[in-house]
């Protein structure tokens, strides 16, 4: 019996319908082993939000590391769409293997390496990270357009078409433009997940001045490939995977999200009403979170119809809104289910295959196509403040979270772009200790030229055509906690009186108190319900 025979399992033959890659399988152990993985690699992965991302080898080459004592002294620059799960990156960030990253993460290591400037963290919108990494963007010492970016790339696929090319699972991402980034490739073949084989559409990003427009009109428009097109000369291996997306439950609906969907569905009412949005609304963009959640899962039980999405991820409560037939189609570029989620999602496969389409995150969050179908944006900050501005990557102005992700390639260019947050987070000595209403956010990633609605638990405030001070009003009335009110309001009453008095009050601050909240929560005192300014 030949190597080969004895890694041709029954599913993996049936999902490899190119004969001629055969002779490309091996181990992990066998990869490893040969010295492929050198420090200082440039790697790339598949992957969106926890789902569709490489399993077998990040996890087998920590193992290695762990056993040989390598930590620090086998270490890669990372590139994948967005983010992983913790039983890769975040392992391999604790093991000191993430020398750089991009352009977006999750877990505890990633951001303590990140905010120790161990592991090199460039944040970016992600729509532009596809084209800027073919672009040659993070490899800017390479002279002239050399097409290989990345030393080796790491993808997971439900199966290899008859030309050789990749079916993706439940992500697509940046996964297209990291291949075509490739000098090598490895494939693992996920044999336990189901053939996700037409549900995308891909298109691959081209160099200005030769881009062709995303010929999108429809949320339901196909313009790709159901494949990843791939050199099969690229690939350097293919191993049989059989380990299932180790996503998260999902976060409860707490009586805050509640009040905040609560207090979006009405405005929807009211706009719908006033003849602003059409009856059926338009295609939603929704973030992810417990808010995010709440929001779909009110829209389930409400009263609008033949809703259509056009978003980056599709969380759990998409399902309810399918099954109580309001949500027509929805299009995305990851679904990223709890376990008993993706349960559902198979049970009710031949119901969405036709409804769902999954595409590159360049072409889900692509500007031109959010702005011509006129999408509503709805993403949850760290903070936002009086005048309008957001920040929602950056605690205190300096300490990184995940990165923007791509919020304000939704929010720069929706028809409506909605901000929500709950009122106040707990700190240790406060239960309502941080407010998320503040006078100036300590760092700005949505301006107020971006932003048309903000909402929290206690309201929610239509600043469209307002003027700053006119905004920072609305806002402090119908956003702030009780307990911030009186405190927001006497600053920004002492802001415009003092500025008025040199006539520098359109947009009143006061430079040398602005941050007095961050400051006092960043103390001993620990909550942001300062006694004076």
């Amino acid at each position: 019996m030949t190597v080969i025979s004895k890694l041709m399992t029954d599913g993996l033959m049936a999902r490899i319908r190119r004969p001629s890659l055969f002779n490309k399988l091996t181990t992990v152990d066998d990869l490893i082993d040969s010295g492929f993985f050198k420090n200082g690699m440039r790697m790339g992965w598949s992957g969106f939000t926890g789902v569709g991302y490489p399993k077998i080898t990040p996890i087998a080459l920590a193992e290695y590391v762990e056993k040989n004592n390598l930590q620090g002294k086998l270490r890669f620059d990372l590139y994948v769409g967005a983010s992983t799960a913790s039983e890769t990156e975040d392992r391999w960030a604790k093991n000191d293997m993430i020398a750089r990253r991009y352009p977006y993460q999750v877990g505890k290591h990633v951001q303590k390496g990140i905010n120790t400037n161990r592991i090199l963290f460039a944040d970016k919108h992600l729509s532009e990270f596809p084209l800027d990494l073919i672009s040659g963007y993070y490899t800017l010492e390479k002279k002239g357009n050399v097409i290989e970016k990345l030393d080796v790339v790491i993808v997971e696929a439900t199966a290899i078409t008859e030309e050789g090319h990749i079916i993706p699972g439940a992500s697509v991402g940046a996964t297209p433009e990291i291949v075509q980034s490739a000098a090598q490739v490895i494939i693992e073949v996920n044999t336990v997940l189901p053939n996700f084989e037409g549900l995308h559409d891909i298109t691959l990003s081209r160099y200005a001045p030769y881009k062709f427009p995303n010929l999108i009109q429809r949320v339901d428009d196909r313009v790709g490939t159901p494949y990843i097109p791939i050199d099969s000369d690229k690939i350097v291996a293919i191993i049989e995977s059989t380990k299932l997306d180790r996503t998260l439950e999902s976060e409860p609906q707490d009586d805050i999200s509640h009040k905040i969907a609560n207090n979006i569905l009405e405005f929807f009412e009211h706009e719908v009403t006033m003849g602003r949005l059409p009856i059926h609304l338009l295609p939603l963009q929704s973030g992810v979170g417990n808010i995010a959640n709440a929001i779909i899962g009110g829209l389930a039980d409400g009263p609008f119809t033949d809703v259509e999405v056009w978003t980056e991820v599709i969380q759990d409560t998409f399902l309810d809104f399918w099954e109580h037939h309001k949500l027509s189609f929805a299009s995305a570029t990851s679904v990223s289910f709890s376990p008993d989620g993706f349960k559902r999602f198979y049970e009710m496969w031949d119901h969405l295959k036709d409804r769902l389409v999954l595409r590159s995150q360049s072409v889900s969050n692509s500007p031109e196509i959010i702005r011509r179908l006129g999408t509503i944006a709805m993403n949850t900050p760290v903070e936002f403040d009086i005048y309008g501005h957001a920040n929602s990557t950056h605690v205190c102005g300096t300490r990184m979270l995940n990165g923007i992700g791509g919020s304000n390639d939704f929010l720069r260019n929706a028809k409506l772009s909605i901000m929500h947050t709950p009122s106040t987070r707990p700190t240790k000595k406060d239960p309502i200790g941080i407010s998320c209403v503040v006078p100036m956010c300590s760092h700005i990633d949505q301006t107020e030229h971006d932003l048309d609605v903000l909402v929290t638990e206690h309201g929610l405030a239509d600043v469209r055509g307002l003027a700053p001070v006119e905004r920072a009003r609305s806002i402090i009335n119908n956003c702030a906690h009780p307990d911030y009110k009186h405190i927001l309001q006497d600053y920004f009453d002492m802001a415009e009186k003092k500025c008025m008095l040199t006539a520098v009050a359109h947009e009143p601050q006061m430079l040398d108190k602005v941050f007095k909240m961050h400051l006092n929560v960043m103390g001993e005192e620990n909550t942001m319900r300062i006694k004076s300014w």
